[in-house]
């Protein structure tokens, strides 16, 4: 009995700190970037259609990519800055193992309620364009999106402003698009749309590009994210 009582109390408590840490990551904001991610999607499936586009697979890839990104802009950008303005940085520093015991697993909650996001979106574009694999799609649409998700933390970790995480995060994104031709069949291609082969390149290669790309991007991700929690071990330069 008294086990049952533990372990529905710890259950009690885990709930109530994954909906007030939840709060706190995505504020009352992160309600209007949903929403624009979803009208995003909608505007650009309806153009899709409206012009007879020839919609496959990597078509659903391409309209799905800026919305994911759009849903992780605000939680990753202006996380720190959330504590800050809440008053809960002094509290956090003052946890043993800070790093790991708040922020990962913010991070995790965080990934995890994008993921379940983008999944939605992709079966809603599964029923309204074409018949796709809902679940595939949302993990490699995961790639890009927990990649600058990341870097955005990993950068709100060094600025310690969101608003200047949000410039910084922007350039970055323009470079992308603007180095887009030059790197759009190689490795190093954050956007690569795995669902979209190039004129006249080979499966194969194709296939081991894909494969080399997620390694590059999961390993950037892994490398952010440890990079950001190192960061946050230096507790003067926050409070």
């Amino acid at each position: 009995m008294n086990k049952r009582l533990n372990i529905r109390n710890r259950l009690v408590i885990s709930g109530k700190m994954i909906r007030y840490n939840l709060k706190i990551i995505f504020a009352n904001k992160f309600i209007w970037f949903l929403v624009a991610a979803l009208v995003f999607f909608l505007f650009f499936a309806i153009q899709s259609v409206w012009n007879r586009q020839n919609i496959v697979d990597g078509t659903i890839y391409n309209l799905l990519i800026f919305p994911g990104i759009l849903l992780i802009f605000y939680p990753s950008v202006f996380g720190i800055q959330n504590d800050d303005d809440s008053r809960m940085l002094e509290i956090l520093f003052g946890i043993p193992n800070y790093r790991y015991k708040v922020w990962l697993v913010r991070l995790m909650m965080i990934y995890v309620l994008i993921f379940i996001i983008i999944l939605a979106f992709a079966w809603l574009a599964s029923i309204l364009l074409y018949d796709i694999n809902v679940l595939e799609m949302a993990y490699q649409l995961m790639f890009p999106i927990v990649f600058l998700g990341s870097m955005a933390f990993m950068f709100s970790t060094l600025i310690k402003n969101g608003n200047g995480t949000a410039v910084v995060m922007v350039l970055i994104g323009v470079t992308l698009i603007i180095l887009q031709d030059t790197i759009e069949r190689t490795q190093w291609n954050v956007l690569l749309n795995p669902f979209q082969i190039p004129d006249n390149f080979n499966e194969v290669i194709w296939q081991g590009l894909i494969s080399k790309n997620r390694i590059f991007l999961g390993v950037g991700i892994v490398v952010f994210i440890l990079y950001g929690l190192f960061n946050l071990q230096k507790r003067e330069k926050f409070v």
